[in-house]
């Protein structure tokens, strides 16, 4: 847990007092699996760069001019020239500038009706009590070392997203349809607006980490609604803020004030945001794909609204996350506007969307 002190594990607000001895243990076992994670990464890469690299050398000799080196990454052929060089700079970088751009569809889209919280039902306003009152700085803590030292499941991204469909996400306002097609709603709407593969493949999986519910959670407090951090002042701008009071660290002195036991301008890597979906499939992205920040920072603060549609805790970022912040908002409007009733034809979509999570993860059966 970066940027957490020893103050924030023990319930003891002085900060002289000493750091429990299971605390010790719980961040050891956290070091230990994060050298286990990267040692298996490694590995798995260069699995798949052996493969790359054979499937590189049969294409060349198959080549029936032999002069002309393939592409096989890009499916062009490149040959030598600066000319050819710089045609596929350009295209990168035409690329790297699409997901930037503002959908012309949700230009003119009625903002207002959506995430309409005085509005909701009691299932939503109870929700939110229940998960205020109970995402501490000591059970993000717990749930943190939880995930280091536990295994769940292994299994294909697509085979994930037919588990999540039995989930009904209690703190959603906007629909009653099920994950997988809230999933391809985001997804196909990202794709009619020409964004990258990458950026495709995050609105499919962006809520993939709720599979978390049918795993070690308390209850869906702990997997959906709006994150924020833990550890410091809980924010006015945070959905339903009288909630907090009810939670133990309210009253705390280190944890309730501004920067709590953070720092200025720290950087949210560094900030304990409360633990749910997005923390959880951020990890599993990270450790098993090949996915740009971009679509990482997508994934672990799509739902920290607070931050990127109330311009909250500004005081904590640093420089990357202002850029981090561009991607977010970028995919945000797609997550949220793209919930409409129409579905999918799932097996239509189905041979797209493996061959997409195959691109961006290698191994295909994964440790959730």
């Amino acid at each position: 847990m970066s940027g957490v002190s020893g103050n924030g594990v023990t319930k003891n607000t002085s900060r002289s007092s000493k750091i429990p001895n299971n605390d010790k243990n719980g961040r050891l076992l956290e070091k230990i699996d994060d050298d286990v994670l990267l040692v298996n990464q490694i590995r798995d890469k260069l699995k798949y760069n052996k493969r790359k690299d054979s499937s590189e050398i049969r294409q060349e000799k198959s080549s029936t001019d032999g002069d002309v080196p393939i592409d096989v990454a890009k499916g062009i052929e490149t040959g030598n020239s600066e000319e050819d060089r710089d045609s596929v700079e350009s295209e990168d970088e035409d690329e790297e500038q699409a997901w930037k751009e503002q959908s012309e569809y949700y230009k003119n889209i009625d903002t207002k009706t959506f995430r309409q919280y005085e509005l909701a039902c009691d299932r939503v306003k109870q929700f939110y009590e229940e998960q205020h009152e109970c995402q501490t700085v000591a059970y993000n803590i717990q749930a943190r070392i939880n995930f280091k030292t536990k295994s769940r499941a292994r299994m294909t991204i697509w085979e994930g997203l037919e588990k999540l469909n039995k989930l009904l996400d209690e703190s959603d306002p906007d629909t009653e349809l099920s994950q997988i097609d809230h999933a391809l709603q985001t997804a196909e709407a990202i794709k009619r607006d020409k964004k990258p593969r990458w950026f495709q493949l995050v609105g499919l999986i962006h809520d993939l980490g709720k599979l978390l519910y049918f795993f070690d959670s308390k209850g869906q407090w702990d997997v959906v609604g709006d994150t924020f951090p833990v550890g410091c002042k809980f924010s006015k701008r945070i959905i339903f803020p009288d909630s907090f009071k009810k939670n133990p660290d309210f009253l705390n002195r280190l944890y309730s004030n501004k920067y709590g036991i953070y720092s200025k301008n720290c950087g949210l890597d560094n900030v304990m945001l409360s633990w749910g979906h997005d923390e959880y499939m951020y990890h599993v992205a990270k450790n098993n794909s090949t996915l740009p920040k971009e679509a990482l920072a997508m994934i672990r603060y799509h739902s920290f609204y607070p931050w990127h549609h109330e311009n909250a805790y500004k005081y904590l970022m640093d420089d990357h996350d202002k850029e981090m912040l561009e991607a977010v908002q970028s995919f945000n409007a797609y997550d949220l506007y793209s919930k409409i009733d129409k579905q999918y034809d799932v097996d239509e979509l189905k041979p797209y969307y493996l061959e997409l999570i195959d691109e961006y993860f290698p191994t295909k059966v994964i440790d959730f």
